[in-house]
């Protein structure tokens, strides 16, 4: 994929978040807003020439961004993003937190967005 195509799934799945927790599926909210983080670390990524293919490398891609911005919140975002992973295997959180992790979600693709 293309940045411009990671990018545009991030949104996309952003998009598909909302209406999930609007259904209703908490689960689902969770993983599609999981989701939306990896597809901009990816399009960072990709951009650079960095390894993304592996949870792994995300980790390594979000480190890296953090230390090149100086942005610690960086660090923070993409961990809520793990804990939405979390939630969709163990399904713990309330659909009202779910809806602040989404949009800690969306100020996470908001700062990555200038970096490509």
């Amino acid at each position: 994929m293309t940045t411009q195509a990671y990018h545009e799934a991030s949104m996309n799945l952003l998009a598909q978040a909302d209406a999930e927790l609007a259904a209703g599926d908490v689960r689902q909210a969770s993983e599609k807003g999981c989701g939306a983080a990896a597809q901009v670390v990816k399009a960072v990524a990709e951009q650079r020439g960095w390894p993304h293919q592996s949870h792994s490398s995300l980790y390594r891609g979000d480190e890296r961004l953090t230390a090149e911005s100086g942005d610690d919140s960086l660090s923070d975002l993409f961990h809520v993003a793990n804990a939405l992973h979390q939630n969709y295997y163990e399904n713990w959180d309330k659909a009202e937190n779910v809806g602040r992790a989404l949009n800690a979600m969306r100020r996470f693709v908001e700062k990555l967005s200038v970096h490509f």
